[in-house]
């Protein structure tokens, strides 16, 4: 079952569940900038459910300069793995295929700021 939270992201937003690394790589490809939302396992992490809270915050906080997706368990650990991005849960941020950066774990509002603002000002490799 999903934790309430992170199903309203989709119910509520919108948002995709990506459930293989074909649909990650298609996703992220898109224009424009992206986000992976990779959640963990909220029954063992609590902060998972803050996270489903604070991204969409976030994304209204820098006027929707980037979309976001969820990663499915099925794909979780490949992702994770993929872009050494081990602890959750997470924010990936890519830009038209590139792996621009992520945020693990829990921050401080101010600490989010920084670190998106940051991400999203680097160039594509």
């Amino acid at each position: 079952m999903t934790h309430p939270l992170i199903e309203r992201l989709e119910t509520e937003f919108g948002w995709p569940r990506l459930s293989s690394m074909d649909a990650v790589a298609a996703f992220t490809a898109a224009p424009g900038a992206h986000c992976l939302f990779v959640p963990g396992d909220p029954a063992r992490n609590l902060e998972t459910a803050d996270a489903a809270v604070i991204l969409p915050e976030l994304r209204n906080a820098f006027q929707a300069a980037f979309d976001c997706a969820l990663v499915d368990d099925a794909i979780e650990a490949q992702v994770r793995e993929s872009y050494r991005a081990l602890k959750t849960p997470g924010f990936l941020f890519f830009r038209e295929g590139a792996y621009l950066g992520d945020i693990q774990k829990i921050r401080d509002w101010d600490d989010y700021l920084a670190r998106v603002s940051h991400i999203l000002s680097l160039a594509a490799a």
